[in-house]
């Protein structure tokens, strides 16, 4: 909730000023809120008098912000076992622990949990959290946003990171408004701001035109989401020690208002494969030219034994299915080879790359931007040189 001290407000419009919503204005010298505010906290952060302030249960005043410590992580689980992203993402923390100092603990709901908790600790989590119960055993927003809440408040870790999958976007976007927290998703980069400690979070914006930086200064926990792919995992470390916690959460509190009937994977053949678990993807652009040209892709990738991906323009052109697409709006991946062919490089598609090992890229364009980020590059006809790889190949596969 967004508070006016109307004795220390002076009516000076910086407030109304700053709103990016207009959720505010100044009415006979005091400040008004209307419906749109979103407490995004702008205001508090210029207003000279302090006359603005944010309240709430995560909305913590500066001086109680030191009541929130330590990184934790949703160790998000599906089908009997952990989500990769989980693994990467206590990778990830693991990293952002050290540099604040602090543990690294992982949240993990559901049930028959053992086997998890000891491949988070193998992972880096110094403690689990284990939230184990029978009414947790298939996921839905509120039981899982509730348990979640309930374990927030009583670890109350000065950071929250999750996958930004389909149970991650459902669910914290839920627990973050239940906190009266910020929220950043679908973030490429984090890293602790070291005069303060605080999180910097860093995502596309204005459509990917730009990577913006985002603070949560006032308020605890700094929560964000990450894309599957764009973080790396740590090496496995069986003998690792850590604590197991096991939280009591009111069985009320898990009781949901939705009943799983049953839950099905849709089947992939084919190419159709996971792009994010493939250590070798071969991608094609615009410069492709049409279906024929990924053809050719296809059977490159095939003698790598690697994936084909496509740009949002030739998925856009109809000459591939969306499920092959990366960047921004498709998957994030991160193989150890990326050979980009006849794609210009915009920020959207760069994006969902960055985690890769080696990138090769092949263009006729010298300035395309896919070359700034390319580890190897090739100007030329991907006609002519592609077809020039596939006989290499082959003659070595001989």
């Amino acid at each position: 909730m967004l508070i006016i001290d109307e004795e220390r407000c002076i009516g000076c419009g910086v407030c109304e000023a700053n709103c990016p919503f207009g959720a505010i204005e100044v009415v006979d010298g005091v400040a008004r809120i209307n419906d749109a505010c979103t407490l995004c906290g702008a205001c508090v952060e210029g207003c000279e008098p302090e006359a603005l302030s944010i309240e709430g249960e995560g909305a913590q005043a500066a001086g109680d912000l030191s009541a929130w410590r330590g990184v934790a992580v949703f160790a998000e689980w599906r089908r009997g076992r952990l989500a990769p992203v989980t693994l990467e993402l206590l990778g990830a923390g693991r990293r952002l622990a050290d540099e604040l100092g602090v543990e690294l603990m992982a949240i993990l709901p559901g049930q028959d949990l053992a086997e998890h908790a000891a491949k988070c600790i193998a992972h880096g989590a110094d403690r689990v959290a284990l939230i184990d119960h029978e009414l947790l055993a298939d996921f839905t927003d509120d039981a899982y946003g509730n348990a979640l809440h309930d374990a927030i408040l009583a670890l109350r870790p000065e950071v929250l990171l999750a996958g930004a999958t389909a149970i991650g976007r459902s669910v914290i976007p839920r627990v973050a408004a239940m906190l009266n927290t910020g929220l950043t998703a679908d973030c490429t980069e984090l890293a602790v701001r070291r005069e303060d400690g605080a999180l910097l979070q860093t995502r596309p914006a204005f459509g990917g035109n730009i990577m913006a930086t985002i603070v949560c200064p006032r308020t605890r926990p700094q929560m964000a989401t990450v894309r599957p792919g764009v973080m790396r995992p740590l090496p496995p470390d069986p003998g690792r020690k850590g604590e197991v916690l096991a939280l009591d959460i009111a069985e009320e509190r898990l009781r949901s208002r939705v009943r799983v009937v049953a839950s099905e994977t849709a089947a992939q053949g084919g190419d159709d494969a996971n792009l994010h678990e493939a250590e070798v993807i071969v991608a094609g652009g615009r410069g492709v030219g049409g279906e024929r040209g990924f053809a050719m892709l296809r059977e490159l990738a095939d003698l790598l034994g690697g994936k084909l991906a496509a740009s949002r323009a030739a998925v856009d052109a109809g000459w591939i299915p969306y499920p092959h697409q990366v960047g921004q709006t498709g998957k994030t991946v991160s193989p150890k080879l990326y050979i980009a062919c006849g794609i210009s490089g915009a920020i959207q598609h760069v994006v969902g790359v960055q985690g890769s090992g080696v990138v090769v890229a092949i263009n006729r364009d010298p300035e395309a931007p896919i070359f700034t980020i390319a580890d190897y590059g090739v100007v030329g006809d991907i006609q002519e040189i592609v077809p020039l790889l596939i006989e290499r190949l082959r003659a070595e596969a001989d």
